[in-house]
């Protein structure tokens, strides 16, 4: 037990908190742990699968299959900053994370999701360009303005994952050292704070309110384009063909910001934790598993890839 400063745990970085996961006795846990096991281990593969077949398909090689690559290594990621610990304290009798430990994961956590945020603008607004304005999209949509888009993502990302770090991990901790998730996050380290937080949960629905709003923004703005592009279309076959890919797009970013939106960006959040866990599972590893199953199944152009990759493999 961390020694106490004033009356207070004290603050510094080697202060140890408990992660309280899920209740339920071994049964219970054991359950949770073969279903967290299946879920992540579909996520790898799903994800890895994604990011080998557009590296190695040259017919993948454009912006969309780009922001889709960079998309699945996101997913990759974060779910790893998550599932690994959570799966180890299903069996762990202390469930402790340090101080260090639990600031390191927030920062990446929240890094990646808002990262992944932002990519899924920047992907709607690809598709903008590529069906509203396809004779300018080559000049537009050049590789370098690519990198320089997933760039601006992780910039984004960055910095408000700085602010939420080092606003939340400046706060003294002394009402309890269990955290009330399975993972850290705001919401339940604010509980833990023996100060007023109304600063930190102004700047998290703020910051989160503003990134939600704003690239949601973008997404309706740029399929509100696509649709009146789409419907204008004479072939009926190339309606399809654009509906069904940017269905994908859309099943996707729905999934996301909906889930997102709930647990950061809507005032009862903070309160209800039991809830928090339901939906953090589905934004920390269903999402990251379903997203490469959303644009695989629904993608032709990846089904095709997969194809003649496992046609290679069987020549050689």
């Amino acid at each position: 037990m961390p020694p106490y400063r004033n009356g207070n745990i004290s603050g510094v970085s080697w202060q140890a908190f408990v992660l309280v996961g899920f209740e339920g006795g071994p049964e219970t846990q054991a359950l949770l742990f073969v279903v967290f096991l299946a879920v992540y281990v579909v996520t790898i593969l799903g994800n890895l699968t994604m990011i080998v077949v557009i590296t190695l398909d040259a017919h993948l090689h454009s912006p969309m299959y780009f922001f889709l690559k960079n998309l699945s290594f996101l997913d990759l990621c974060y779910s790893s900053v998550i599932a690994p610990n959570t799966l180890a304290n299903f069996f762990s009798s202390t469930k402790i994370m340090t101080f260090a430990g639990c600031a390191t994961q927030f920062f990446f956590f929240s890094l990646l999701v808002t990262t992944e945020g932002f990519l899924l603008a920047v992907m709607a607004y690809d598709r903008f360009l590529a069906i509203c304005s396809p004779l300018r999209y080559p000049i537009t949509m050049h590789p370098t303005a690519c990198t320089r888009l997933v760039l601006g993502s992780y910039c984004g990302g960055c910095l408000n994952s700085i602010v939420q770090t080092s606003l939340t991990f400046h706060l003294p901790f002394c009402s309890s050292h269990h955290i009330n998730h399975f993972f850290c996050d705001v919401p339940p380290l604010l509980q833990l704070a023996c100060t007023d937080t109304s600063l930190n949960q102004l700047v998290m629905f703020g910051f989160c309110g503003l990134i939600i709003v704003g690239t949601t923004l973008v997404v309706l703005v740029s399929y509100g384009y696509i649709t009146v592009t789409i419907l204008r279309m004479s072939s009926t076959a190339g309606q399809w063909k654009v509906f069904s890919t940017c269905g994908s797009h859309m099943t996707a970013v729905s999934l996301f910001y909906g889930t997102v939106f709930v647990m950061y960006a809507q005032p009862g959040a903070v309160e209800s934790m039991e809830q928090g866990k339901v939906v953090s599972i589905f934004y920390t590893l269903v999402i990251p598993m379903l997203n490469p199953l959303i644009y695989s199944l629904r993608n032709k152009d990846v089904k095709d890839a997969l194809r003649r990759l496992g046609q290679k493999h069987t020549a050689t």
